[in-house]
């Protein structure tokens, strides 16, 4: 199975018990705080709970990003590759 398969099927398990709690057509007795307050914005609590740590996640990385002064000193040279290049043909840089 693929991720998104996978992906897919979890949601899906997920989706049908939130609207079969939701509904109330599975045979669990909850508060009715639960039921009335907590249930309905249930989709919305997870949203945001996902949006934070997506922010939370890239911020990191962002912060935590590692140099490459291999790749720095490459460029370095293919810059200068181009110039002389770009100059043997008349253009003035």
């Amino acid at each position: 199975m693929t991720r998104a398969t996978e992906a897919a099927a979890f949601f899906g398990i997920i989706g049908t018990l939130y609207i079969a709690l939701l509904f109330q057509w599975l045979p669990i007795t909850f508060s009715t705080t639960f039921q009335e307050f907590t249930l309905p914005v249930l989709p919305w609590w997870a949203l945001v709970t996902f949006g934070a740590y997506s922010l939370g996640n890239i911020g990191y990385h962002v912060m935590t990003f590692r140099d490459c002064p291999e790749a720095y000193d490459e460029l370095q040279v293919q810059i200068s590759q181009a110039q002389s290049d770009l100059r043997s043909k008349g253009i003035s840089i």
